[in-house]
Parts: C-alpha cells; sequence; structure tokens
C-alpha cells in the first residue's frame, strides 16, 4: 500500500526520529515537514498526518485533521481519557477520519504498561515513578497517565495512597500518586511499584535510546494509514497484544 505522510512537529526530539522511520518504510511517501513556524495547509493533503508537538496544542492540531476527514497518528503525550472522549467524538461526527493515540512508541513500554493492568488486580498499593530527559515540557508523563488509567480500570478495589493531601505525595491519576524526575542523561524510565502483604512488587522500563521507538512508529503508521471511522489507543492495541 502507498501512502503520502506529513509530520508535524519533524525539527522536534521524536519528530526527527518519526521522519526518518517515514523515509525508511516501503510505500510511505513522506511529502511534508512541517515545524511552529509552518502552516498547517501543507499537512492536509497527505493520506496520514503525523502530530507530534505539544500537549498544549496537540487536540487542535488533530482536531483541524479529523475535522477534513484525515488519518492522524498522535505522538504528543498527554491525551486523557477526558481529551480521548472529545477525540472519539469529532472522529464519529467526520465520515472516513481515523486517530491513533500512542503514549510511547517502545514495545517495551507497551508490554511493561500491559503486566502492570494484571498485578494492579492483586495489590491495593501501588505508585509509579517515572523519569525523562529535562526537555520534556510536560508531567506526568502520558505514559504514566495511561498506565495509572489503566491499572485503575483494571483493579477490583480502590489503590491505598496515604496522605494524599502533601503535596510531595506526587499527583494522583486514578488514586495512584504519581511522581515525575526531569533530568538531564535520562531518555526515558518508568517504575510501577506494588506494595502487598509482606512483599512488594517493581516493574520498570528503561528506554536507552530513541532508536527503540522506531519498530512501534512504523507499526503503527502502517495501522493507521489503513484506518477508517476509529480511534485506537496504545501500541498494545496496534500489535494485538491483550493483557485481559
Amino acid at each position: 500500500m502507498a501512502f503520502t505522510v506529513a509530520v508535524v512537529g519533524a525539527s522536534g526530539r521524536l519528530g526527527s526520529v518519526i521522519t526518518g522511520v517515514v523515509r525508511a518504510t516501503p510505500g510511505a511517501e513522506l511529502v511534508a515537514e512541517l515545524s511552529s513556524k509552518d502552516s498547517l495547509e501543507a499537512a492536509f493533503a497527505a493520506d496520514v498526518v503525523v502530530e507530534a508537538t505539544h500537549p498544549a496544542v496537540s487536540p487542535e492540531i488533530v482536531g483541524a485533521v479529523v475535522e477534513r476527514g484525515g488519518r492522524v497518528l498522535v505522538g504528543t503525550s498527554g491525551w486523557s481519557e477526558s481529551r480521548l472522549a472529545t477525540l472519539r467524538a469529532e472522529v464519529a461526527a467526520h465520515p472516513g477520519s481515523a486517530a491513533v493515540v500512542i503514549p510511547n512508541f517502545s514495545l517495551g513500554s507497551a508490554l511493561a504498561t500491559g503486566f502492570a493492568t494484571i498485578a494492579a488486580r492483586y495489590f491495593g498499593s501501588a505508585e509509579i515513578i517515572e523519569a525523562h530527559h529535562a526537555g520534556k515540557v510536560d508531567s506526568p508523563s502520558g505514559t504514566a497517565v495511561r498506565t495509572a488509567e489503566l491499572m485503575a480500570r483494571s483493579a477490583s478495589r480502590p489503590f491505598s495512597a496515604p496522605h494524599a493531601d502533601q503535596r510531595a505525595r506526587g499527583q494522583q491519576v486514578g488514586g495512584i500518586p504519581i511522581h515525575s524526575l526531569r533530568l538531564d542523561g535520562v531518555v526515558a524510565k518508568q517504575e510501577v511499584r506494588f506494595g502487598g502483604t509482606g512483599e512488594t512488587l517493581t516493574i520498570t522500563h528503561d528506554t536507552v535510546s530513541n532508536t527503540s521507538y522506531e519498530a512501534g512508529i512504523r507499526a503503527s503508521l502502517l495501522h493507521v494509514a489503513e484506518l477508517s471511522d476509529e480511534v485506537v489507543v496504545g501500541l498494545d492495541a496496534v500489535l494485538g497484544l491483550s493483557f485481559s
């Protein structure tokens, strides 16, 4: 299948990886590389728009593509359940449009999140610690938010989060405290720590190179190119992984 691709946010950390993957993907033709200085009009003619910009502007860009009946691959983090609900309504209102939203393009990250959703059924105490490079503007990360939301959905009872009123306890998502670190020298790391009677369990994923995103980007790109009238969330859904 041959299709054209426009990348919005092409000059960014993730955007530059995405453009490299597009160029290396058989059948995909990169027709536009846009930055914040460029008009979105150049992107609308592409079969697929890949959005990798900033959480503050991401919904507006994605909405503009969907309104024109386009397909969009969202790589920007910060898409909470409420934002996703709005996106689903927008796609439903514009036949032919489609969106794939990927909080993290790493296969290892998708698996770690899946394992955490399974463990959430058996532990009543959990916290998430996530670390990213100093240039990441949002916290908590989209991956951490998505992990917490899926854990809360999977759990049979509310999680215990003592002293939730103290600021040092982290931002709560689904009753799970999330602690964000932003440090030089880090690519990405997430730990989900569970506490039980007489034991703890830690599920850790480390990203040591941006090349870890390439396989997930390619799979998501090919998936959205054939999608219509649907919103797909998570690399696990793209790859058909099941943790139920």
